[in-house]
């Protein structure tokens, strides 16, 4: 009887340590969508905001087409790629980086920078630009998690059993993160 009950314990304390770790990966990899969706609503949220803030600037800075024009492509672009993380955060930091040309561009216009309307489109920009950072680092700490729980043993031989695949981070190009120059 007590063979049994060993055999039984070295049977069924693996059969659970598996069981726990495999649900705790999956727990993770849904933290990781749930994230990735936050990040995508607000991602939409810009995409929304830019064609007004281009109209806007149109009226004052006419002349400035090619600027404008490259804005409102990779916004389309971003707004169509639906692809990897990696392949959004590449087309992501090109938008970020016109939109930074964008708003040096808006500094030579006196009157526009005063207009109530690009104000506030600017506001809404800024403020939907916050919240996509503050989404951008959830996502990213939960893909941290993940990462780690995937490459710690015991867990890590129930991730490649199971065949939990690696996720990205979202990542923004260091050159997006440069202050744009602004002359006046």
């Amino acid at each position: 009887m007590i063979v049994f009950l060993v055999l039984l314990v070295m049977i069924v304390i693996p059969i659970v340590v598996v069981l726990l770790q495999y649900n705790e990966l999956v727990s993770l990899r849904n933290h990781i969508h749930n994230a990735w969706s936050h990040i995508d609503t607000e991602l939409q949220r810009r995409y929304d905001l830019i064609p007004n803030l281009v109209a806007t600037v149109k009226g004052y800075a006419t002349h400035e087409r090619e600027v404008l024009e490259r804005v409102v492509a990779l916004r389309n672009q971003c707004a169509a790629n639906h692809g990897s993380v990696a392949s959004q955060s590449r087309d992501e930091t090109e938008l970020v980086a016109v939109l930074q040309r964008l708003f040096v561009l808006v500094e030579q216009y006196p009157q526009l920078k005063a207009d109530s309307h690009f104000l506030q489109l600017q506001q809404e920009l800024i403020n939907t630009e916050d919240r996509i950072q503050a989404a951008r680092r959830f996502f990213n700490g939960n893909v941290r998690d993940y990462k780690t729980k995937c490459q710690v043993f015991p867990s890590n031989i129930v991730a490649s059993i199971f065949g939990f695949r690696d996720e990205d981070y979202f990542q923004v190009s260091p050159s997006v993160r440069e202050v744009p120059d602004v002359k006046f």
